[in-house]
């Protein structure tokens, strides 16, 4: 607690801060996310082949949602928001999904905009009874969630890598066939991705503070300097890119509501309801607030809020990022006012096209260098997760683990696995993150029973301090 906090009374968690020191503070937390926050759009937009400015626009968008959502977790507003220093982006687990979606010529983009808006009322609705599922979500199955979304998004960061897909879609003689990419893993491309990778490490390792903290981001600006050296990387759309513009509501069109989709969304919205839970649980440790169920209600309704701005600004479904939690434990910095700062920054930044469009630029060859250590770092999230559960005197948690993990592999290693499958059923089918998640939680039911909610409570919250740790 700082002097000020001290002689005025205020709790650290609504200390206001001076300007020069507030700015800076909250730039830190914009710099620690904004290279997870950018990686789904980049992700969702190419894998829909998107027109570069289609997704810049993707980039533009979620930043504007981005702050949006960060406003109303953190600023608050009557009967949402938890008010603690929380920065909302979008959340990887709802990758594997929304990929699966993308692959279904029926529901697309719309559709995929239909699934988020929903699942964003859905989880206004359900945020006052989530806590009560806590039960369901020991850290062995959190755990293994959080392994899986890391280990299925590796396969996006070695494709950025390589260049792109290792085969694309073409008609030949009136037939759709798989064509091999002729530049995938091109020697000059991952020399680069190399770079990315070997700078990152070398600031993890060497760097102090604030600059090992934005490693990831560094290494992205140090590989496109690199890139554009070697003639790579090309600035057209940049320069013709607007410096400001406003982002409108549906941009796209008017979303498309397909009900599995919706379905497969709203299990995601659970899940990523129950991550959040935990991180408030800790965040609330961290900073010496008081969390009761009250509190931990709006919180999660914001999440919803957040999910469902998503969705009509052009987005996607928003969480809390771990590593701006982590970040509060870091540096002791316990005012939710320099998140609202960064909230606001990141609304300024999605107004800017002109920055959108110079992140689009950036080769995939470079996001894979840096793609490798940040989806590693989901796996290894859960990892940690896992190394706080009880395997040697319950040998039921391995086989949850076990199982789970062998579910949420099928997508990634036999594609048509589920191919006679009914085709509304892809979306969940063909995510192995959803599938894992199943899996999971019925495993645990069956194997270990539900537990009560205080002991979910404890244990949600050591699970997501650890996290923060990684």
């Amino acid at each position: 607690m700082t002097d000020t906090a001290m002689t005025t009374g205020v709790h650290p968690v609504d200390e206001k801060l001076p300007i020069l020191r507030l700015v800076p503070l909250a730039l830190q937390h914009v710099l620690v996310m904004y290279a997870g926050a950018i990686a789904v759009p980049l992700i969702i937009g190419r894998a829909l082949k998107l027109s570069p400015e289609e997704v810049a626009f993707l980039i533009s968008a979620d930043l504007f949602a981005c702050g949006l959502a960060t406003l109303v977790q953190s600023f608050g507003l009557p009967g949402v928001g938890i008010r603690l220093p929380v920065m909302m982006g979008v959340t990887f687990a709802s990758v594997g999904p929304m990929l699966a979606m993308a692959a279904t010529p029926e529901v697309g983009l719309l559709g995929i905009y239909g699934s988020v808006i929903a699942a964003g009322l859905f989880g206004i609705a359900i945020a006052p009874f989530v806590s009560r599922l806590l039960p369901l979500f020991p850290a062995v199955v959190t755990g293994t969630i959080i392994l899986v979304i890391g280990i299925s998004l590796m396969r996006v960061g070695i494709n950025w890598a390589g260049g792109g897909l290792p085969s694309f879609g073409r008609v030949v003689a009136g037939q759709f066939v798989q064509v091999p990419n002729p530049a995938y893993g091109s020697l000059d491309g991952l020399a680069i991705a190399l770079f990315v990778l070997l700078v990152i490490l070398a600031l993890i390792k060497w760097g102090k503070g604030f600059v090992a903290n934005v490693a990831v981001l560094l290494g992205i600006v140090a590989g496109a300097a690199l890139a554009a050296a070697v003639g790579k990387m090309h600035f057209d759309k940049v320069a013709s890119a607007k410096w400001f513009d406003i982002v409108v509501p549906f941009h796209f069109g008017m979303p498309q509501f397909h009900l599995v989709p919706i379905l497969t969304m709203c299990i995601v919205m659970i899940v990523v309801m129950i991550e959040s839970l935990g991180m408030f649980l800790a965040l609330g440790e961290m900073t010496g607030k008081k969390i009761d169920e009250a509190a931990l209600t709006k919180g999660l309704r914001a999440d919803g809020v957040g999910t469902l701005l998503g969705g009509i600004f052009n987005t996607f479904p928003y969480t809390s990022f771990s590593q701006n939690v982590g970040l509060v434990g870091v540096t002791g910095i316990r005012s939710r006012w320099v998140t609202v700062a960064g909230g606001i920054i990141m609304l300024i930044l999605g107004l800017l096209p002109k920055m959108s469009a110079l992140v689009e630029a950036v080769p995939q060859v470079v996001l894979g260098g840096a793609g490798l250590v940040m989806f590693g770092m989901v796996a290894a999230t859960g990892a940690r997760i896992l190394t706080g559960v009880d395997f040697k005197t319950n040998r039921y948690n391995l086989f949850v683990v076990a199982i789970s993990v062998g579910f949420g592999m099928i997508p990634l290693v036999a594609g048509n696995f589920f191919h006679q499958f009914p085709a509304a059923l892809k979306p969940l089918l063909e995510s192995g993150i959803l599938l894992a998640a199943l899996v999971a939680v019925l495993l645990n039911a069956f194997f270990n029973g539900v537990g009560s909610s205080e002991a979910a409570r404890a244990e949600a919250a050591a699970g997501a301090a650890a996290a923060e740790h990684v």
